[in-house]
């Protein structure tokens, strides 16, 4: 394989702000899809979508089989209107798993049947004047923050004529910076930057004019914030599938802002030993800036398409990301460093050859993790001799 090029920086963060300007938590996807199947247009790469909006698409290789599939997810956290009150102020529901607590101040959309209203989700004591230090005794949890939106009501019945219903999405401002330093601040990077990354790494594809050894299917799906993600997404003779997603930076961590992270266990257990392992050394082999993590709370796509039962092996790369899930930031290193180790696997070869026959009985395609054999079963506990621990008995 030749030295991969440097992807086309530009692009990405055009892409990406394209995106974060598209409201889409999970649910509420529809534009975000026409979005990037317009990309992929551009790109002409063809896909298909499926019932729901996922979006699977093709890049022919040199061989048809055994197949394999990169996916990033389009949705986004945000929330759903739960209840309206009787002063005319919205209750809400969590879309995906994450705290009040970031969601508090926050600017919003919601979008009714007929139109869009703005608004404010505040916690329940929001004035510091009035209430002084008992705002600070207040739980964190959805039940104690509202949405006060910007219109004229002070009752449920006058919120109800502004065409506003219970189970209304309601999307989160992105509040996107993109610094001369190279960071880039915005909610929503999760899974954005990913997506922008992947699309750019498309791009770099196309530009080489290679053909890869295998087929393989890029995906966008739809779900992975609410679990279900890939689950029922992957073409049936897929044999290799890498997740794309949000590498936390924090204390006990291990990713970086300026690095891309290869995961190698998350809360599903651990990713294929086999695919992960390929995945560092194709970023060995090209000097990007890679690192290994776990993460303890947190699952991905490529998990939803094992626990749907898909007979697959599963890797993640993700970009690194501080404060995920709240105000995220990375840095353009890191996206470019997943861009770039996106190409070069797609470029590579697949780990397994024999992969592209699903099961069958013989040991020989079946592959062996590194250690030797021998080197892994000698595992005992090391005795010493009887005599060493009793003595011979003369004394």
């Amino acid at each position: 394989m030749n030295r991969l090029p440097e992807p086309d920086l530009d692009y990405l963060r055009k892409v990406l702000l394209d995106m974060l300007a598209i409201p889409s938590p999970t649910g509420f996807t529809d534009t975000i899809v026409m979005y990037v199947a317009e990309r992929l247009n551009e790109l002409d790469i063809p896909f298909e979508l499926t019932r729901r909006g996922t979006i699977r698409a093709t890049i022919k290789g040199h061989k048809e089989s055994p197949d394999r599939a990169v996916s990033a997810h389009l949705d986004t956290i945000g929330a759903i209107v739960r209840e309206i009150k009787d002063n005319g102020r919205l209750g809400l529901a969590a879309v995906g798993h994450w705290s009040s607590r970031f969601a508090e101040g926050s600017r919003v959309s919601l979008f009714t049947d007929d139109g869009t209203l703005r608004g404010s989700v505040l916690p329940l004591l929001a004035s510091g004047h009035a209430f002084n230090t008992e705002i600070d005794k207040m739980p964190v949890t959805w039940d104690h923050i509202e949405l006060r939106l910007d219109a004229v009501t002070k009752s449920r019945h006058e919120t109800e004529q502004l065409g506003v219903q219970v189970g209304d999405f309601v999307a989160f401002d992105p509040l996107p910076e993109f610094t001369d330093s190279g960071y880039i601040s915005s909610r929503h990077l999760d899974d954005k930057a990913g997506v922008a990354a992947l699309l750019t790494a498309l791009k770099m594809l196309k530009e080489t004019g290679q053909t890869p050894p295998i087929d393989c299917h890029p995906l966008f799906t739809i779900t992975e914030e609410v679990g279900s993600g890939a689950a029922g997404a992957l073409p049936w003779d897929v044999s290799e599938f890498v997740g794309i997603d949000i590498a936390p930076v924090a204390p006990g961590q291990r990713s970086d802002e300026h690095r891309v992270s290869v995961a190698m266990q998350d809360s599903a257990g651990p990713y294929d030993y086999h695919l992960s392992r390929h995945l560092l050394r194709l970023a060995q082999r090209n000097d990007i800036p890679v690192r290994r993590d776990l993460f303890r709370y947190y699952y991905s796509d490529a998990h939803s398409a094992i626990s749907s039962g898909q007979d697959v092996r599963v890797a993640l790369l993700a970009f690194g990301c501080d404060a995920t899930h709240g105000y995220e930031r990375t840095h353009i290193v890191s996206l470019a460093a997943l861009s770039q180790l996106l190409t070069g696997y797609m470029l590579s070869p697949p780990v397994f050859d024999s992969d592209a026959q699903p099961a069958d009985s013989s040991l020989d395609r079946f592959g062996h993790q590194l250690l030797p054999e021998d080197t892994q079963m000698d595992n005992q506990t090391h005795l010493p001799p009887l005599e060493e621990v009793v003595g011979d008995g003369s004394k």
